[in-house]
């Protein structure tokens, strides 16, 4: 029962952090809780079943704390036996936890503190003398608290964002390394999942997101971006980088790439390896930039070199550090500079202008390290802002302390909406995008579109009634979809599988009669279950705020003029709010909602 209703991810990762974190927990402190969860499914012989959840109070935000990632870190946790780690207090000295088919040590660490991602990975391999053991770990970006710091699973897989790897490194814990046997798990109906799988090769070929992501990998998006206007430029004051071409996916494939690799069981392979040896050596083992990290060291800043930007992405990869993050928290500083708010004396004597690519490797140490400016952007905007002042607060471009990823909701406006209303912030993977529900939106996609109730269609620039709903349903399937530790790629709507293909996976391997719709109810328990935590954090609809800049026009591109209307927002709000059975003052569950959930065991949460 308890599996059927949480499933795993985030689910299963929220249940822990509300019954086990004291309200008020400092977030760095011992209380906090941090849980890495995989799912029911993981593991098992189908398609993009190979993602987890990590989950604390964020440090970032000081609400719910949520990050997924990939890779294979998660299917050898289940094969070691396990559905999750959870990790509480603090230890006195650094230490590692070693899971070995049903065993756990936990190790010390002292020797590995102060590497890199890589090389601890190396080292815990040796010292186990196992080359196959999987680890999730943190770098100096973790160790030295850095709020937006993350967890970095094989070098190059990151669990991004809300700083979990902050919280790892609060604890004392290097790193979770992990080494199990496939033939500990079995699979109800292993035929249809041998089915499943043979019909990704077709569905592939049908797609073009997918041809697309196979091909050029994620970043085959940001060509899109910049001929819709909505590829964020110079800290979101415009949709469209003059210098764009220096950093697709097509140019990355003609001169860094070497090859494409894949997580877990995976048929499209996006992830991209890249090498240089000019300006900088670029270690391939690291992987290379998704389109989220060449907008955000990219674009956003105004540099164009893909050598300095893979060199970038190297070195967050090492030090544990979301790409993104640093990325809003770089240019946040650069546009302070530019407009006289912060000088030389504040830089450490670096030229913070945009464009300046000479600086991004620089800062990027500085952060890690804490050093001078660094120290002060590790923070994030939200908290640099308040500490800088002198209006610098208009220059964080940020929702609840969470940096805003590389897609415009001035051009895609229901992202405004789900920016806002996000528990963790903003995020791009939380709810479907306005292009998936336009009607030029290819047939295929909105036909599964009507599998959720969603049959008009309207433009990616509307924010009425219609699309308050698709953000709502669909982000009830997305959460879905991080409660089962799946991939949006191979399930989410506009991509290979669906909703009715990831039921049959869940009937498949656990022999549940489950539905579509209890399973969408566990998502919309997930969402309700993170927007609590945050509740009895303080937050109210207060916090359900944008940027003031994106309720300003655009400055350039073919959307020059275009802006997020304030009316037009904060009536989506209350929409939403009452569709979601969330209080319309406050924003948060009812007593109601949350009776319809089975949610009254939640403690501190008194409506």
């Amino acid at each position: 029962k308890f599996y059927r209703k949480y499933l795993g991810g985030s689910a299963l990762g929220t249940y822990y952090c509300l019954r086990d974190i004291p309200i008020n927990a400092d977030p760095l402190g011992p209380d906090n809780v941090l849980a890495l969860s995989p799912s029911v499914i993981t593991g098992a012989p189908a398609p993009c079943l190979s993602r987890f959840s990590a989950n604390a109070k964020s440090p970032l935000t000081g609400g719910i704390g949520d990050a997924q990632g990939g890779g294979w870190w998660a299917p050898e946790l289940k094969f070691a036996g396990f559905d999750a780690v959870v990790v509480k207090g603090v230890s006195e000295r650094p230490v590692y936890i070693f899971i070995n088919n049903g065993k756990v040590e936990i190790k010390s660490a002292e020797h590995l503190w102060g590497m890199t991602t890589g090389e601890a990975e190396e080292a815990i391999r040796k010292e186990n003398g196992d080359e196959k053991i999987r680890v999730a770990g943190i770098g100096l970006g973790g160790e030295n608290l850095v709020k937006y710091a993350c967890i970095i699973n094989e070098r190059k897989h990151s669990a991004g964002r809300t700083g979990m790897g902050a919280v790892m490194g609060s604890k004392k814990l290097k790193a979770i390394a992990v080494r199990g046997d496939k033939g500990n798990l079995d699979w109800y109906d292993k035929d249809r999942l041998k089915q499943i799988s043979r019909l990704s090769g077709e569905l592939m070929n049908k797609n073009q997101n997918m041809i697309g992501l196979k091909e050029l990998g994620t970043n085959s998006g940001l060509v899109y971006q910049q001929a819709a206007g909505g590829l964020p430029t110079r800290n979101f004051s415009s949709g469209v980088f003059d210098k764009y071409e220096n950093i697709t996916a097509e140019k990355m494939r003609d001169t860094i790439f070497i090859k494409s690799e894949r997580c877990y069981l995976c048929p499209v392979g996006c992830k991209r390896v890249v090498a240089t040896n000019e300006p900088y050596e670029v270690d391939p083992n690291y992987g290379g930039p998704e389109y989220e990290t060449v907008a955000s060291l990219g674009s956003y800043l105004e540099i164009d070199d893909l050598r300095i930007i893979a060199k970038a992405n190297e070195l967050c990869n090492k030090h544990s550090i979301d790409t993104i993050s640093i990325g809003s928290s770089i240019a946040f500083a650069m546009e302070c500079y530019e407009n006289g708010i912060l000088t030389k004396r504040d830089t450490d004597g670096l030229d913070l202008r945009f464009g300046n690519k000479d600086v991004l490797i620089p800062m990027i140490q500085k952060i890690a390290s804490r050093e001078g400016i660094g120290n002060l952007l590790a923070e994030g905007p939200m908290y640099a802002a308040k500490k800088i002042g002198n209006g610098a607060e208009k220059y964080a471009m940020h929702v609840k302390g969470n940096p805003l990823p590389a897609h415009m909701p001035r051009v895609k406006r229901g992202l405004a909406l789900v920016y806002a209303v996000n528990p963790f912030g903003a995020d791009h993977v939380c709810t479907d995008q306005d292009p998936a529900y336009t009607p030029e939106t290819p047939k295929v996609i909105l036909e599964k579109m009507k599998g959720y109730g969603l049959y008009n269609p309207v433009s990616s620039l509307d924010l009425g009634d219609e699309k308050v709903k698709m953000i709502y349903y669909t982000q009830q399937y997305f959460s879905l979809m991080d409660s089962l530790s799946v991939c949006v790629y191979g399930y989410g709507t506009a991509f290979l599988f669906d909703l009715e293909y990831l039921t049959e996976v869940v009937k498949a391997v656990t022999g549940w009669n489950v539905t579509e719709w209890e399973l969408m109810k566990t998502g919309e328990r997930k969402t309700n279950m993170m927007r609590i935590f945050n509740a009895r954090e303080g937050f109210t609809s207060e916090a359900d705020i944008l940027p003031q800049r994106l309720f300003e026009p655009l400055e350039r591109g073919p959307f020059k003029g275009h802006k997020v209307d304030m009316e037009q927002f904060n009536r989506a709000k209350q929409i939403y709010y009452e569709m979601a059975g969330w209080d319309s003052c406050d924003g948060n569950p009812t007593a109601a909602k949350i009776k319809e959930l089975d949610l009254n065991w939640i403690e501190g949460y008194d409506r």
